[in-house]
């Protein structure tokens, strides 16, 4: 169920990024206009900004899909027990359990605080 659910997501994605590729190679970068060249610019930004995004996620995806096959999949990389099946529901590609994943969060806080 997951490997397909996981196949799907990437498949989505990479249509996604290639759609995307497409309509910035079809934009044209020359305005007279400043300002038109200027929000064509923070366009085309944050389109790549999405898209490296979208390539990380596709990375997750992957790595993902590797776990399922050495058969590690759902079991938290920290703790070793099982990740909910509801989590895995939300987030297909996490490797933190529930209480793992707030530990985690909450050392990020307390390190950038």
């Amino acid at each position: 169920y997951f490997r397909q659910k996981l196949a799907s997501w990437k498949t989505d994605l990479m249509r996604d990024a290639g759609q995307t590729l497409q309509l910035l190679q079809q934009q044209s970068p020359r305005s007279a206009d400043q300002s038109d060249r200027a929000t064509t610019e923070s366009e085309q930004s944050i389109e790549l900004r999405a898209g490296d995004r979208a390539r990380k996620l596709i990375q997750k995806i992957d790595e993902a899909m590797q776990r399922i096959e050495k058969g590690s999949y759902g079991y938290c990389t920290e703790t070793g027990d099982p990740i909910s099946v509801k989590r895995l529901e939300a987030r297909p590609i996490a490797t933190l359990g529930l209480e793992a994943q707030e530990t985690h969060e909450r050392m990020e806080k307390t390190q950038r605080d």
